[in-house]
């Protein structure tokens, strides 16, 4: 959940209305954040020849004794890359002594000039500089851009492409950055771990090239070449050692042991777990964290597999992924633990866990990172955080379905499921947690076959001043549910009507065993309808939070219809009692329609100043309180 590059910007979304008309793009272009999967990120570049300007030949492989390369595509003839050849010169000399080397590449000339010799003296680079005239080196890299900056870690991984900052744009300029891409990858390269950020646009002067992606060493796709950096792109996050997954997936032997069930997987599109509707032909997808895996990829995983699984040479292996166990959102301010452990037992099944507990705030404090962290994530399924006014505890801490229906409308608070723990806003956006508050922790374990004890903590990080945009999360909830015994495919709906224009920036929707799809609408005052989220194939197992590559802006009056279908058949193998007459409740054997949507309202709204400033809420903000 700490994927927010964007989420300021308010792009408008190419919106189809029932005319078919769309709203006309900004002809200025700061960087997007791309697909990692879909840009090269976590593949090893082959160890090119590069003839510098001197005419001396060097390949990559003669760079392996740095610790990190950048690649940095630089022009004498593209505006915007000699305006970052200053700030590449800057990075080069700050990074002497941290043992990171950069490379220059000019995709654009031809030939060895007096005036490019003395271009070259002028940026001030003192790492090799190369004329790519035939496009050789932009192709195996994947450049798209003469503005394009790759991180290669010290086994030809790279582990970052895109831009250096966001100071110059198409039709723009800023006196300072606001985010730098290439300082966050090389200081993640340098800790042995991932930048927040891997893959953006790199707006600049387009390149002739024909292959976006880079092939494979002509040895062919095996083991430590190609299948092992694309286990630690895909899996290795969940499946290590120590990781919430039932197996590690982090050496040869390792994979070759989980071969069959591996293959499974993939084939049904079971793993990476992803469950979003796939985007329409030749567009891309609109989810910031998206985790299906490209099509190259799955192919190159299910033929390896197919095809004798060659490990190839060790030496073409990549550095191991470094996890820790300390607080992924950095030390909190405030850590709140439930009071006592909870027994999970071996075998069966156990109903949700409704915790609560005291925060201490005797202040409000705004929010701004989070971090749901269990101490036997082995066996917790997911967790869902709600934050509960002074006075909103219900009796004795047991929650009937009106009550869990009404804290769901609020929002949750913070969220947990394997692999996707944390919240961590930018600079600007907070949540409010009031003083006095008390969280209301709703988990769900699943026995693993050895006894377990939990004891479920959370993390915050404060935002140093008060934020500009408040981040807040909606339920659309239909609490009057009624499915019939029987029905494979009984829909149901709540509705969500915006009282202030807002900025939608993820969607989460919550069903239970029953729950088989989902999607989300929004019908606009103008009459315009679009499908959000489409989840056609909705898992209980994953409590999925689908985040916006760039955020939605819904204006006052603007209706969330929230759509979902229920298997209450025998044919659901989860369903636990086909026969019953199936209403709202808490508990897994119960259902919910649930569809939680984050947003902050701009300061100012849209197009009416006044439409934005009721917070922090929207719709209809009344408190309700437990009796």
């Amino acid at each position: 959940m700490t994927l927010w590059a964007h989420a300021a910007s308010g792009t408008p979304p190419r919106v189809v209305g029932k005319s078919g008309s769309t709203t006309a793009e900004s002809p200025r272009q700061a960087p997007k954040r791309l697909s990692p999967a879909e840009n090269g990120i976590g593949r090893m570049v082959p160890d090119l020849a590069l003839i510098d300007i001197e005419g001396q030949t060097r390949k990559l492989s003669d760079l392996k004794q740095h610790r990190v390369v950048v690649i940095a595509l630089t022009s004498t003839s593209c505006p915007l890359s000699k305006k970052f050849g200053p700030t590449l010169a800057r990075l080069e000399q700050d990074y002497q002594l941290k043992n990171v080397a950069f490379v220059y590449v000019n995709p654009a000339q031809r030939e060895v000039s007096d005036d490019l010799r003395e271009a070259i003296k002028k940026s001030r680079f003192a790492g090799p500089y190369i004329l790519d005239s035939d496009g050789a080196v932009g192709s195996a890299l994947g450049a798209t851009q003469s503005t394009d900056a790759f991180v290669l870690d010290a086994q030809r991984t790279v582990v970052y492409r895109g831009a250096v900052d966001d100071q110059y744009g198409i039709g723009y300029a800023l006196d300072a950055p606001r985010r730098q891409y290439l300082v966050e990858a090389i200081e993640a390269a340098l800790r042995g771990a991932r930048p927040e950020i891997q893959a953006t646009e790199a707006p600049g002067c387009p390149l002739d090239v024909h292959q976006a992606i880079p092939e494979d060493a002509a040895a062919g796709v095996t083991f430590h070449n190609r299948i092992s950096r694309l286990l630690q792109s895909h899996c290795v996050e969940c499946h290590r050692h120590g990781g919430s997954a039932p197996f590690a997936l982090e050496s040869a032997d390792d994979v070759l042991a989980q071969a069959a069930p591996i293959q499974r997987a993939v084939e049904r599109g079971l793993m990476p777990p992803w469950f979003a509707a796939a985007p329409a032909a030749g567009e891309k997808s609109k989810w910031s964290n998206d985790r299906t895996l490209p099509p190259r990829d799955k192919s190159d995983l299910l033929d390896w597999l197919a095809a004798g699984r060659p490990l190839g040479e060790p030496q073409e292996a990549p550095l191991l992924r470094q996890f820790h166990n300390d607080w992924q959102i950095g030390k909190p301010d405030l850590i709140v633990q439930i009071s006592k452990p909870i027994a999970v037992k071996a075998t069966g099944t156990m109903p949700y866990q409704d915790v609560f507990a005291d925060t201490g705030l005797t202040k409000d404090k705004w929010i701004q990172s989070i971090e749901i962290r269990p101490t036997a994530r082995e066996v917790v399924h997911h967790a869902l955080a709600f934050a509960m006014a002074p006075g909103d505890t219900p009796a004795h801490d047991k929650v009937n379905a009106e009550q869990a229906a009404a804290v769901h409308q609020r929002g949750f608070f913070a969220a947990y499921v394997p692999g996707n723990s944390t919240i961590v806003l930018p600079d600007g956006f907070a949540k409010l947690l009031p003083a006095g508050s008390r969280l209301w922790l709703q988990i769900h374990y699943a026995p693993n076959g050895v006894e377990a004890t939990d004891q479920m903590e959370i993390g915050m990080v404060f935002a140093r001043e008060r934020p500009q945009n408040v981040v807040q999360v909606k339920g659309i909830v239909n609490a009057n549910l009624s499915i019939p015994p029987g029905a494979d495919n009984h829909p149901e709906m709540g509705l969500l009507k915006l009282g202030a224009d807002s900025r939608i920036t993820a969607f989460m929707p919550h069903l239970h065993l029953r729950g088989k799809a989902f999607r989300y609408e929004a019908l606009f005052p103008d009459g315009r309808v679009q499908v959000l989220l489409d989840v056609p194939r909705y898992d209980s197992n994953w409590q999925l939070l689908y985040r916006l590559e760039q955020p939605i802006d819904c204006p006052r009056g603007t209706i969330l219809k929230g759509t979902a279908w229920f298997d209450n058949s025998s044919g659901n193998p989860a369903n636990p009692d086909p026969g019953a007459t199936v209403r709202f409740g808490p508990q897994a054997t119960d259902e919910m329609l649930v569809g939680y949507v984050e947003y902050h309202q701009p300061k100012g709204g849209f197009a009416n100043p006044k439409a934005a400033r009721k917070l922090p809420g929207n719709g209809d903000n009344r408190r309700i309180r437990f009796r």
